[in-house]
């Protein structure tokens, strides 16, 4: 087996023990989980420094001098001693996925933790998370979870999508722009059709264009559209508006695929809106065949849900998930995390803030003078900063990504000096965070 290697310059800090070479092993191994390989040195503490480093050395595959055993502190109870406003330092905008799971959902985990329960999601637990998620939905669903987003997309096309068929979606959405072609991969075969729109919206006049383009009894044969909600840029599909994409591809015999992973953020947006909007009204009544509902970005552990309104395609999703390997052996433990988001509106309570936070970032970065790119309504603004600043706000300790221009019109899209960002927030945003970047963004 070849030998992983230590990162260039990687500070592994006080977190770890260098077990050296076991009799047996080529590979040094650094306990707390990680495995490492032979072509490290364990330094030990430096004069003046109570944490040990890991540099590069040797070459590959060759062995330290001797065997080291530096005894630290365990990662564990070092974390447990920083608070957790050292550990949200740094106005971080980068992605609802940096935060952690919300204290409900860890001590849900807790609760559903003892004793012993059947495997695969056979258990009382699971059970009652579809018998939720069905009243939820006002319906019977088949409910199907997976530990990734990514996942859950795909195996919702899978049973939508043959591998000779073709998904529509954004030209930006995730399954096209950043899943890996995983979509592909389990479909075995079907290929993603990426369509322009303002906003990270399909225009439906584009998409019918776009269907229509696809030559009878050629390959591949339309099969499915997939609609992200919300969307890649923080914009919410109304119901009306998921109707009428649902209603042009019903005419062409299309599947509905609707991709969650912020889901939750657009219910409780569309929720203000309207008070008595319910889930179903932008799903199964709107002509959405299968949903991903996310609830890891809203704050859960990698806990993700194929919710299908089509009973005929459940055995075969069945089958695929476990293909996959998305069949949780420890299944109850991703149902208490849906039991948990669901009592109390939970799952609500946690988008509603996180979306609170963006607004409030929007109209902070508005009063500063800065465009903001799309409507926020969801938890990610979208704003377009000079180059400089970006820079700036970096330094400062600001975290973001730039983002694609295409679904901004093009009398829109920056010019050479300044750049489109897109910043998240999360249940753990703070006010206090967003002020302090408003204030490097006014400086």
């Amino acid at each position: 087996m070849e030998a992983l290697r230590v990162e260039e310059g990687a500070d592994l800090g006080s977190a770890h023990r260098c077990a050296g070479l076991r009799t047996g092993m080529e590979a040094a191994r650094v306990e707390e989980g990680r495995i490492w390989g032979s072509a490290h040195r364990c330094a030990g503490p430096s004069a003046g420094s109570e944490a040990p480093r890991c540099e590069e050395g040797g070459g590959s595959g060759t062995r330290p001098p001797a065997p080291v055993a530096t005894e630290c502190q365990s990662a564990v109870s070092r974390l447990a001693r920083r608070s957790p406003s050292a550990l949200l330092q740094g106005m971080n905008f980068a992605s609802d996925n940096w935060a952690g799971a919300s204290p409900k959902i860890i001590e849900a985990l807790t609760a559903g933790n003892g004793g012993l329960a059947p495997a695969y999601g056979q258990d009382e637990l699971t059970r009652e998370a579809v018998a939720r998620l069905s009243v939820l939905f006002g319906r019977d669903v088949g409910v199907f979870t997976a530990a990734t987003g990514t996942a859950a997309n795909s195996l919702a096309l899978a049973a939508l999508c043959p591998p000779y068929g073709a998904v529509y979606a954004h030209e930006e959405a995730h399954i096209v722009a950043d899943e890996g072609g995983a979509p592909e991969f389990i479909t075995q075969g079907a290929r993603l059709v990426g369509i322009a729109g303002i906003g990270g919206k399909i225009d439906p006049a584009r998409f019918e264009a776009v269907a229509a383009r696809a030559p009878a009894g050629r390959l591949p044969v339309p099969a499915a559209l997939s609609l992200t909600q919300a969307t890649e840029c923080g914009t919410v599909y109304r119901p009306e508006e998921v109707r009428a994409l649902a209603a042009r591809a019903r005419e062409r015999g299309l599947k509905v695929h609707m991709d969650g992973a912020r889901f939750p953020n657009a219910v409780a947006f569309l929720k203000q809106e309207s008070p008595g909007l319910a889930p179903a009204d932008i799903t199964w009544k709107a002509g959405v065949d299968a949903l991903s509902f996310g609830l890891t970005k809203t704050g859960a552990l990698m806990a993700e849900v194929v919710v299908l309104f089509d009973p005929e395609k459940a055995a075969e999703i069945e089958w695929r998930r476990k293909r996959s390997g998305q069949i949780i052996s420890k299944a109850r433990q991703i149902a208490v995390q849906i039991i948990a988001m669901l009592e109390d509106d939970h799952w609500l309570e946690l988008a509603g803030h996180a979306n609170a936070m963006a607004r409030l970032l929007e109209q902070g970065l508005r009063a500063a003078g800065h465009e903001i790119a799309f409507a926020v309504e969801a938890n990610e603004v979208m704003a377009i900063l000079p180059r400089t600043l970006i820079e700036r706000l970096r330094q400062a300790g600001g975290r973001f990504y730039e983002w694609p221009t295409g679904s901004l019109a093009p009398e829109r899209r920056p010019g050479p000096d300044a750049d489109l960002v897109r910043l998240v927030t999360s249940f753990i945003t703070r006010p206090e965070e967003v002020e302090a970047f408003v204030r490097q963004a006014s400086a």
